[in-house]
């Protein structure tokens, strides 16, 4: 149980490497204590479900709207995303007040978004706010997004 919450806290703090533990799971081979290690990792790449609520809630737009589902907390470029299409090279960030609101995160928010998008993804932050008052213009722009591809801006 105190692994779990710790796996948990490291996910909501967005220090979780799912690959890391992959990798150390693969050399452990045999070892029974990684079972609950392994489990949790397959907990955590299932697509129909989404690490916190705001990122459930981008998947519940998109079957509510009948569009694609993402992969959901996946690694590209070393970090972990939300939510991503990528045929569409597009990725959702989920951003909630509580772990957002700080100078450093916002900080740190921007920068992840210009190197993503410096390596020709497109990134989009969608909001509570914006998911529930404004879930028909997401799910529009989120259909324009996917219909233009994995097309780089300017091209």
């Amino acid at each position: 149980m105190r692994f779990e919450k710790a796996f948990e806290e490291a996910d909501r703090l967005r220090l979780l490497e799912l690959s890391a533990l992959e990798a150390v799971c693969a050399r452990g081979h045999g070892r029974r204590a990684l079972k609950i290690v392994r489990g949790l990792i397959e907990e955590a790449r299932m697509p129909e479900m989404a690490g916190t609520p705001l990122e459930q809630r981008v998947l519940d737009l998109c079957r509510d709207y009948d569009i694609q589902c993402p992969a959901t907390n996946v690694v590209v470029l070393g970090k972990e995303v939300d939510a991503y299409w990528p045929d569409a090279r597009l990725m959702v960030e989920a951003d909630g007040w509580a772990f957002h609101h700080h100078q450093a995160a916002f900080e740190r928010d921007r920068e992840r978004d210009a190197a993503m998008q410096a390596e020709g993804y497109r990134v989009i932050r969608l909001t509570h706010r914006r998911l529930t008052r404004e879930s028909e213009v997401v799910a529009e722009q989120l259909r324009r997004l996917l219909a233009l591809g994995g097309v780089r801006a300017g091209s």
